[in-house]
């Protein structure tokens, strides 16, 4: 441990909740130098939806280059190029009846954000973005403006602007239709909002404390979008890839969006990769204006190619996803009945699911003890209140309930612990008061 401590960054922050050198992972399995097995349930946070190394993802990368294949060609077609382009247009926009070409950006997601945002605003010749109360779009100065934590927000260095918030679904209570209050905005003249560009959202916030948008007002935001010649962007970088139960997390919501940016999980294996998708006619570029020396990644067209071909050719993996994210809520919801003591709420989509606690000391806590016990697992939220579910997709059902089993086990001996403190007796009375 004593290299990264003398060298790397203060920046750093997984590192912190693990620590421990990691040297071999597969499946839903990472090992340290010691040997000691963890269960995943962090996944590259949403990266590894099939799993570390999945053996025909592997196989085709080594063979791949083994044949000395294309390593990097800027933007220039490759064989491995078209044969993604091909397999994602047959097997994901077709069947779904999306007309959308295809954007390759820097390997981030933060970078396909900000193509998108930038390519909103020159096809509209508006500048002012729309976002939402705890939406996560990245931390490059024009995704990070989009972006609504505060701690990520006071690292910038500068003001952030551009973009207008809006309370996301929600977020004012399970009562108020927020996509009204955002018509009547965009409708007044004195609102003092200007005309945007574009919005921009996530169907399932993520590090936002996985909020989840509703179909209906998914489809209410549609309407307004087009009511007032507003581009609709849907981050689906992390809720994308099947995450929610679909491919793409807005599909049961009926709507297509007019721009969509993928990264995280679209490698497949875990390699650097993103992109945008939008509507033909806004393809409005002029060659080289949003451009990178890594956009693109062959060794990702590969894999990203094997996960659509593997996985994606019908809908039986799309019917598993459900079924596991379904056994997933019955779990959490049993445990937040039985520990939770009022306190504790779940939600969440699919295999995208979360356990709101009181506040994020008590969630630091469990995740902790699920780390002294063999699990990985994060937090998520403003204050990193929600214990934060993203197993990959793929994970047997003995593993699932192993893990589950874990966060059980730990929120049990929190909750005893906590009970069995003296000074703190009035702790759950206090949080119930207060909220």
């Amino acid at each position: 441990m004593k290299i990264f401590e003398e060298i790397e960054s203060e920046v750093q922050s997984y590192a912190r909740s693990f620590p421990r050198v990691f040297n071999r992972a597969k499946g839903e399995f990472l090992y340290d130098e010691d040997g000691t097995e963890y269960l995943d349930f962090l996944a590259g946070a949403g990266t590894l939806n099939y799993g570390h190394n999945h053996p025909i993802f592997k196989k085709l990368l080594q063979d791949y280059i083994e044949s000395d294949g294309i390593t990097h060609g800027l933007d220039l077609h490759t064989k491995a190029k078209g044969e993604f382009l091909e397999a994602f247009n047959e097997k994901i926009l077709k069947p779904r009846d999306l007309d959308y070409v295809m954007q390759f950006t820097g390997p981030t997601g933060t970078n396909a954000v900000e193509a998108a945002l930038k390519l909103a605003r020159n096809v509209t010749g508006r500048e002012n973005i729309i976002t939402f109360t705890n939406g996560f779009h990245g931390v490059s100065l024009g995704a990070l403006a989009a972006t609504g934590n505060s701690h990520h927000r006071g690292a910038a260095g500068t003001s952030l602007h551009g973009t207008s918030r809006m309370p996301f679904d929600g977020y004012l209570g399970d009562d108020v239709d927020t996509t009204a209050y955002l018509d009547k905005v965009l409708s007044d003249s004195s609102s003092g909002i200007d005309k945007p560009a574009a919005v921009i959202v996530e169907t399932v916030q993520g590090e936002g404390g996985i909020n989840v948008a509703s179909f209906e007002w998914l489809r209410n935001l549609d309407v307004v979008c087009k009511k007032h010649n507003v581009l609709l962007i849907v981050d689906d970088i992390q809720a994308g890839c099947g995450r929610t139960g679909t491919y793409f997390s807005f599909e049961e919501a009926g709507i297509k969006p007019d721009i969509v940016t993928l990264s995280k999980s679209l490698g497949g294996y875990g390699l650097p990769f993103a992109v945008v998708l939008f509507r033909p006619e806004i393809d409005q570029w002029k060659p080289g204006e949003h451009n990178g020396t890594f956009r693109g990644n062959n060794f990702a067209f590969v894999t990203a190619k094997a996960a659509i071909d593997y996985f994606w050719a019908d809908d039986e993996f799309s019917k598993e996803i459900k079924r596991k994210g379904d056994y997933v809520a019955d779990r959490l919801d049993a445990i937040v009945e039985k520990y939770g003591e009022g306190n504790f709420t779940t939600r969440g989509r699919g295999m995208f699911r979360g356990i709101n606690c009181v506040n994020g000391d008590l969630a630091a806590k469990i995740t902790r003890k699920a780390f002294q016990n063999g699990l990985i697992i994060e937090t998520s939220g403003a204050d990193d209140q929600v214990v934060k579910f993203l197993c990959p997709l793929i994970i047997s059902d003995e593993n699932l309930k192993k893990g589950i089993d874990i966060v059980e086990q730990a929120i049990r001996e929190v909750c005893a612990k906590e009970d069995s403190m003296p000074e703190e007796s009035d702790y759950f009375d206090d949080v119930r008061v207060a909220s």
